[in-house]
């Protein structure tokens, strides 16, 4: 902690002693401290740092504030880092540090350099941050900019706190979404071919899903038509969800935001993650067998309905996934706190990821969640529309081009995680007052 916010501490815990000893000479009556407060006086000839603790004991003890702040600032203990105490109406402890002491901070500053003002709170413990985490089925946009954000400051803070940070971002490449845009890939493809194919109903209509397809067929051609379809859409589909990965990258690094590790979602089942945490889920009479399909039993630890694993056809949900992946987490890997930075739709999920988790053996507290609120994109008073599946799109990577880098980082930052925002792109590029990123 830097030495300007040890003193201020110093001196709350040096008002704290003189009350309690006023209060043993019997000079104040013997009742609770209030919090005791140090605030930067607007008039400098008022000093340094200013407490208003005599006013607050007033309150409660019927003696004159003043009285109480004279009685109190004389049992003050004198310190190397303050020059002087004053006392003013109607109930002011006034402190004004050494001139001297407070120019040595500059020194200190120079030599500590980047790490100036870093704790160790954290005393190395291990925290896994992910965040993003985006489906590979197409480009960022602005929401998914909040999210990465949002989680690579609060990895700078934790860092400077003492902790040892690993940013993740875990990367959606199983599931059904994941086969509607290798279906929708493979029927770009055929069309870019001249052949006549129809999109699924359940596909991504958006033009980058062509551009996609036309910059595979620079690489490849027409090769892909000569395998079968099965196997084509396969290809097609690693093609596809490596070239979106690469994007992503690619704007993320425009956001300056890199991640120490991109963790694949079907690594789970290949390495037996998934297996491993049915069978714990089993043995602990956390797994119930109906209508179909494979359920964890979230009632009887409290939640408001069970959860489906596995569904009837047998390919597991997003939620078994899921807690294979914090099984990795906290079991495999070992993290003593885990941070999951989710978007607003998976509200709903936090309570069941909880309990799931404490069902493994884990305590849920060692999981904390935070939820990215919606970003409405603006251009002043005009909406812009946001849909990958639609194709009516505004990328991430746009919008960072157009106000810049810095802007975005300062807005996402502005406004608390849990609070929806406006993001205007016209007041982010304005050069006055108006815009608080160019007013700071």
């Amino acid at each position: 902690m830097n030495k300007v916010a040890l003193v201020k501490q110093k001196l709350t815990e040096l008002l704290i002693q003189a009350a309690s000893q006023a209060q043993e000479q019997g000079k104040l009556p013997s009742v609770a401290l209030p919090e005791v407060a140090l605030e930067r006086p607007q008039n400098p000839e008022h000093g340094d740092y200013a407490s208003s603790l005599p006013l607050k004991l007033a309150r409660v003890t019927s003696v004159d504030p003043l009285a109480i702040a004279k009685d109190v600032a004389g049992l003050i203990v004198p310190s190397s880092e303050i020059d002087t105490i004053a006392v003013a109406p109607p109930g002011f402890i006034n402190f004004t540090l050494k001139t001297d002491w407070l120019t040595r901070q500059v020194d200190s500053i120079l030599e500590t350099g980047d790490s100036y003002g870093d704790i160790d709170l954290g005393q190395g413990s291990r925290v896994q941050l992910e965040f993003v985490s985006v489906n590979p089925t197409g480009p960022l946009h602005v929401g998914h900019g909040r999210g990465a954000i949002l989680g690579d400051t609060l990895a700078n803070v934790l860092a400077a706190a003492g902790y040892q940070v690993e940013k993740e971002y875990y990367i959606n490449d199983a599931g059904s979404q994941m086969k509607a845009f290798y279906r929708s890939l493979y029927a770009r493809y055929q069309q870019c071919l001249g052949l006549d194919a129809e999109m699924p109903t359940d596909g991504y209509l958006g033009g980058y899903m062509t551009d996609l397809a036309e910059e595979i067929i620079a690489d490849k051609g027409d090769s892909l038509l000569a395998l079968s379809e099965s196997e084509a859409v396969s290809q097609l589909g690693q093609l596809g969800l490596d070239k979106i990965i690469g994007q992503i990258k690619n704007d993320l690094k425009l956001l300056r935001v890199d991640f120490d590790v991109w963790f694949s979602e079907q690594s789970l089942f290949d390495k037996g993650q998934y297996e491993t945490v049915m069978s714990l889920l089993r043995e602990g009479g956390h797994i119930a067998e109906k209508e179909g399909a494979i359920w964890f039993a979230s009632t009887a630890l409290g939640e408001d309905k069970d959860n489906v694993v596995v569904r009837g056809d047998g390919s597991p949900t997003y939620f078994a996934s899921d807690i294979a992946y914090h099984y990795d987490k906290f079991v495999v890997r070992k993290f003593d706190e885990v941070i999951d930075i989710w978007g607003a739709d998976h509200q709903g999920h936090v309570s069941r990821m909880k309990a799931v988790v404490g069902a493994l053996g884990i305590a849920p507290e060692r999981l904390k969640v935070i939820i990215s609120q919606m970003v409405t994109l603006r251009r002043g008073d005009e909406l812009v529309r946001i849909s990958k599946r639609s194709g009516d799109i505004i990328t991430l990577r746009e919008v960072v081009e157009e106000v810049g880098t810095d802007a975005c980082r300062f807005f996402f930052v502005s406004r608390s995680a849990d609070s929806q925002m406006d993001f205007d792109l016209e007041l982010a590029k304005k050069q006055s007052a108006e815009n608080p990123v160019y007013y700071v």
